[in-house]
């Protein structure tokens, strides 16, 4: 995943794709990614700290050991010094931990499965709104979005679209595209799904005389 790139090429086949997509509809197809959608600091952060708190619970059965190297090392050792061990020792883990939190492979074993989901979601709607896909003409908006820490996929459709379709032919565009990424085909599979969305909308919204393009073709790599 984190070699999940577009180059300028891939992103003009993608254009090429949302263009040749909705050719033969009145309906909008809009492709929107981004790295996470959420930056989960507090979950590790949480996670750091229990790592702290079971370090320092496991070097309290040791304080006979390293009372001893303590008074080896220093010359005038008091029980302070052993405190500031503990103290010392135990933030420098907190700190080490959230650190190695921030690496992607980390973060997605500590983020609880359904609070990526939420995040994800909660990220895609935003973008639906924010973006216009939900404000077309004949409500015929469909939006894939794709969200790499997280590896997951959103397809968000419009009343317009969505009332027409039954959930089944959306998760099985959205697992397509999600078994492209797990096998490294993401660019091919994301191409088929831009396709088999425009033959939905060309099938239930065939193109108008005064058809215009309302939302932008280029996929969009958000930031934040």
């Amino acid at each position: 995943m984190k070699n999940l790139k577009f180059s300028s090429e891939d992103k003009e086949k993608i254009k090429i794709a949302v263009k040749k997509a909705e050719s033969a509809t009145s309906g909008e197809i809009a492709v929107a990614m981004i790295g996470q959608s959420y930056d989960y600091a507090v979950y590790e952060l949480i996670f750091a700290h229990i790592v702290g708190f079971i370090y320092l619970m496991t070097i309290m059965f040791f304080v006979g050991p390293l009372e001893q190297i303590l008074q080896q090392i220093s010359w005038s050792y008091s029980i302070n010094h052993l405190l500031a061990f503990y103290g010392f020792s135990t933030f420098l883990i907190i700190t080490i931990f959230y650190l190695l939190a921030n690496i992607k492979f980390i973060d997605r074993l500590i983020i609880p499965a359904r609070v990526k989901r939420k995040k994800v979601q909660e990220r895609a709607t935003r973008y639906f709104m924010e973006s216009g896909v939900y404000n077309t003409r004949d409500r015929t908006g469909i939006l894939i979005f794709v969200s790499l820490l997280e590896r997951r996929v959103e397809i968000l459709a419009d009343t317009g679209i969505n009332a027409l379709i039954e959930q089944k032919t959306w998760d099985s565009i959205l697992n397509n595209i999600i078994n492209g990424i797990k096998t490294g085909n993401y660019k091919e599979s994301l191409l088929a799904a831009i396709k088999d969305c425009g033959d939905l909308l060309a099938l239930h919204f065939p193109i108008k005389p005064d058809d215009t393009n309302e939302l932008g073709d280029d996929i969009v790599i958000l930031e934040k």
